[in-house]
């Protein structure tokens, strides 16, 4: 292990990501129009260091429109490059696809920017997928997702408001 690593640890990013640990409960809204909301359902999820503390994996439970969806995703910061990555997956927006996001180089904050394809048999686009995380105080957590169109437009996707159990 890298002294760098120690440091974040005990009182750098790592120090800050291993605030997401926790058992949390809370609702999630879900956009499809930026004008109309579409679904708010309640979310279960949990946040545990993995790897001594390396990364934060994010398992999570909820529904849209009443239909079951679960995910997961592994946060972490590489030192060397300066920048959160996280990889991702779930049942109701990745279909059979991993999306993996990065920060800005430089950027304390948790704000990753990932890609996925539309695919139709007309067409395939490739859309942006932002993400940020916000610790609003010990006990509640901001996770907020845009769409960003192949023209670079964003609008809120998700938001989901976490609260510790």
């Amino acid at each position: 292990m890298s002294k760098n690593f120690d440091e974040s640890r005990t009182s750098g990013i790592h120090s800050e990501l291993s605030r997401l640990q926790g058992i949390w409960k809370g609702t999630t809204k879900t956009w499809f129009d930026p004008a109309q909301l579409e679904d708010e359902s309640p979310i279960s999820g949990t946040m545990k260091p993995i790897l001594d503390g390396r990364f934060i994996l994010h398992e999570y439970n909820g529904s849209f429109k009443g239909n079951p969806l679960t995910g997961m995703a592994i946060i972490g910061y590489h030192l060397e490059l300066e920048k959160y990555q996280c990889a991702w997956i779930d049942s109701f927006h990745n279909g059979s696809a991993l999306m993996f996001s990065e920060g800005s180089k430089g950027d304390n904050n948790l704000n990753i920017l990932g890609s996925y394809a539309y695919v139709t048999p007309e067409t395939e686009q490739h859309w942006g997928w932002r993400t940020t995380i916000e610790v609003l105080n010990e006990n509640e957590i901001r996770i907020t997702a845009y769409n960003v169109t192949p023209e670079g437009q964003e609008s809120k996707a998700t938001e989901t408001l976490y609260k510790r159990n």
